[in-house]
């Protein structure tokens, strides 16, 4: 008996805590659940169908339309506004960083390509840094450029023929800057690294031209 007057006497006392406390567990675990399946997937089944034609107008070099949608169908901005939290969202912003860059404008393209979040893929986050690369290098942002395109080539050296690429790049500006010693460094990393590829092929050339043959 006392045992259970103990009991009635801790419920007496804290049965408003206690219930706030279930009731907020509740809300969160019912909350989560409703935000899962009611929510968060429908919205980005809308999120797949409202980039898909932002993808076409991509892929067909309709680059406003690609961006600003035609009037009936979302452009990668519309679904960036609408789904951003979505991994079309996500995606939505890649694709727009790369069409502002085609486009010539640099200053967005680099807003939404570091907006981008390439959720541990070492292979996307190369590409983005190599599409960051030629942006800065575009706004004259050569040490920006050059830190970016550096990434790129490390970041997923799978892929030989990128890497080269954006490494030749990078010791270019290098050299375009004036600073012949760490181009000579980067471009004698290209023909070590990347023998086989084409820019690891000529990369007797760049050294040459620099007066650094052995």
């Amino acid at each position: 008996m006392p045992e259970k007057n103990s009991t009635l006497g801790f419920w007496e006392k804290n049965n408003k805590s206690i219930l706030v406390a279930l009731g907020a567990v509740i809300l969160l675990t019912g909350g989560y659940f409703i935000y899962k399946y009611w929510f968060k997937i429908p919205e980005n089944q809308k999120a797949v169908e409202a980039i898909a034609k932002a993808q076409q107008y991509f892929a067909t070099d309709s680059l406003q339309k690609a961006l600003n949608g035609d009037g009936q169908s979302a452009g990668f901005l519309k679904v960036i506004s609408k789904y951003g939290s979505t991994p079309s969202g996500n995606l939505a912003k890649l694709y727009a960083g790369q069409t502002y860059l085609q486009l010539g404008d640099f200053n967005n393209a680099v807003k939404y390509l570091n907006d981008f979040n390439a959720n541990g893929s070492a292979q996307t986050q190369a590409f983005v840094y190599g599409l960051l690369g030629d942006a800065y290098s575009e706004l004259k942002k050569n040490d920006e450029a050059i830190d970016n395109y550096k990434k790129a080539a490390t970041t997923f050296d799978k892929n030989a023929a990128l890497s080269s690429e954006y490494l030749y790049r990078a010791a270019s500006l290098y050299e375009v800057m004036g600073k012949n010693k760490e181009a000579v460094e980067l471009f004698k990393e290209l023909k070590d690294k990347f023998p086989k590829t084409e820019r690891g092929f000529t990369a007797d050339k760049y050294l040459g031209r620099l007066g650094a043959t052995e």
